[in-house]
């Protein structure tokens, strides 16, 4: 049995340790090194995206996908605003016209003298209109990096392909969709016929649901949540195998920057809807011609990515809640620091909050 006051079981430590660092005397910012950033951060950015999740599943079901949405933006900019960072979002719900919180732009933290500075991605939750429905793959996700360390999308369409560490440098987005899935199912030292790959469930996707299927590959469609369709492509166990078609550009740098983690790999070329679009792409030096990659997606040398289940998925499980408490599962990774931690996590939200904790 254990108790605790409207305070998480996940204060540790490393990060208490992190937290002690004593900034510069003269105010100036310092010189952070690259595993100095992760370790201070990793373990805050998994309290991130707990909480945005918790809060998110607390009106999960209930068919409001607005609500949803607000309860997880709200969640995530307070916590973001505890941390001792100076951050920009680069990644966001939208334009500031567009967006009452976590705006592109918008800047986060406690910015105090030996902050670190930090562009951040986001998406509070991925899936709004699937978590309010209650079903499956929605999480509340942020990666972090050091200043340009991540591609600063437009809010446009990006045609994809993901695939895992042994596909990784063996498949190109301008082959035939057959050509790429022999590739994979030879890396992977399999059938064609054993693979399955994700595609968004959209009417674009008609052709190309058929050439998969024609390639003799199995197709599993999802209403909402590539970024952790691609995590589960570059995660053994998931089932998924790559994942196709064309989604959101900002969560394809989502998935870049964990895909960058893990060693898998993301190849995206933009697909602007209308004029508008087309002009910011051109406007900010992008080309619909060029296939980004991984590294041009997130060149970033030190980033932190974290995720966190609402409902249950693939690669996590959802939030589940007990009397006056929740408990969460998270994956959460530096590129520096080359790990990769699954995290349990049981939080004793309020007075007289009293579990018993089963493995």
């Amino acid at each position: 049995m254990a108790t605790s006051k409207g305070k998480a079981m996940d204060d540790t430590a490393e990060r208490v340790a992190a937290r002690k660092a004593t900034p510069p005397r003269d105010g100036a910012r310092p010189a952070h090194g690259r595993a100095e950033l992760e370790r201070a951060l990793v373990l805050d950015t998994v309290r991130v995206t707990e909480q945005a999740a918790i809060a998110a599943s607390r009106v999960a079901g209930k068919g409001d996908a607005e609500l949803v949405d607000q309860a997880g933006t709200d969640a995530m900019r307070r916590v973001l605003n505890e941390l001792h960072i100076a951050g920009e979002i680069v990644i966001g719900e939208g334009e500031r016209d567009e967006a009452p919180m976590l705006f592109i732009g918008e800047r986060l933290g406690r910015a105090e003298d030996g902050a670190y500075p930090v562009d951040i991605a986001v998406d509070p939750v991925e899936g709004t209109n699937i978590t309010a429905r209650m079903i499956n793959n929605s999480v509340a996700v942020i990666a972090l990096a050091e200043q340009g360390g991540l591609f600063r999308a437009p809010d446009t369409y990006m045609e994809k392909i993901v695939v895992g560490p042994p596909a990784a440098g063996k498949v190109d987005l301008s082959w035939p969709v057959a050509a790429n899935l022999r590739s994979v199912a030879l890396s992977l030292d399999r059938a064609v016929d054993d693979l399955t790959v994700v595609i968004l469930d959209r009417p674009r996707h008609e052709q190309l649901i058929a050439e998969v299927r024609d390639a003799g590959a199995r197709v599993k469609l999802i209403g909402d949540g590539d970024v952790i369709a691609a995590l589960s492509a570059a995660v053994r166990g998931t089932g998924v195998h790559a994942v196709m078609g064309i989604g959101g550009a900002p969560e394809g740098v989502l998935a870049a920057a964990a895909l960058k983690c893990l060693g898998g790999e993301i190849q995206g070329r933009f697909k602007p809807r209308n004029d508008g679009e087309q002009q910011r792409l051109e406007a900010m030096g992008a080309s619909v011609d060029r296939i980004y990659k991984t590294d041009d997606l997130a060149p970033g040398k030190t980033i932190v990515f974290s995720a966190t289940g609402i409902t249950d998925g693939d690669l996590l499980r959802g939030v589940k809640f007990f009397k006056n408490g929740a408990r969460t599962h998270s994956v959460t990774m530096g590129l520096e620091s080359r790990v990769i931690r699954f995290s349990d996590a049981v939080h004793l939200l309020g007075d007289g909050a009293r579990v018993t904790i089963q493995v």
